[in-house]
């Protein structure tokens, strides 16, 4: 089911019990954050991270904040180091930081400060499998997920996989937050659609803002 069958109105669209849709909200600082992301992609390039089974996600990864979430063949979770590098992560910058409290607050959830921003870089013709967020220590703390470049379908399921998801058409600058009763839901990305964002190009940025410790 698609939720809209065009862009909705600006006012928060309610998905299920504590989460949010927050129609445009990242756009008034949109432009510096993809500037901050391309000065963050020299140093830190995205990866493909690995599943437990042994193949490349399709999707690339980095991640800024005291923890960065890493795939390997043993398995998710986050580190203090990026593996690639064997440095530390990047600081998130105070407009990422800002945003994810706004967004947080504007939710429902007040004094938010992640400690973990990820950044899937998705080009056309990639996805995202349902999943759940769950490699965190912290439940009572919300998901911040900002969307940036070309358009995506995001898929909103509920706590267990078979539940069928509802369909989002996020488009630059919309924010989803979930978190208490949905913390947990299943949730995934259908493939990305060929097109070209005048900003970031033929590809799809989403930052995931967390507390992981």
């Amino acid at each position: 089911m698609t939720l809209f069958d065009t862009h909705p109105p600006s006012a928060p669209v309610v998905l299920a019990s504590g989460a949010v849709w927050l129609d445009g909200f990242a756009l008034p600082v949109a432009d510096r954050i993809c500037q901050q992301l391309s000065a963050h992609f020299v140093s830190r390039p995205p990866q493909q991270m690995m599943t437990p089974m042994g193949y490349p996600m399709s999707v690339k990864t980095t991640s800024m904040g005291d923890w960065g979430w890493v795939g390997t063949t043993q398995g998710y979770g986050y580190s203090a180091i990026e593996p690639a590098t064997g440095l530390a992560w990047p600081a998130m910058t105070p407009d990422i930081l800002q945003l994810a409290a706004n967004a947080a607050a504007a939710a429902g959830y007040q004094a938010f400060v992640p400690d973990s921003c990820l950044i899937n870089q998705y080009a056309v013709g990639t996805k995202m499998g349902l999943h759940q967020d769950k490699d965190e220590q912290d439940f009572s703390q919300p998901i911040v997920s900002v969307s940036l470049g070309l358009p995506a379908t995001f898929l909103f399921g509920g706590p267990r996989r078979s539940d069928r998801p509802v369909k989002i058409p996020l488009v630059h600058g919309d924010v989803v937050v979930w978190g208490g009763a949905s913390r947990r839901f299943y949730h995934g990305v259908a493939t990305i659609r060929p097109g070209m964002h005048p900003l970031l190009g033929a590809q799809r940025i989403n930052l995931t803002l967390r507390k992981a410790r």
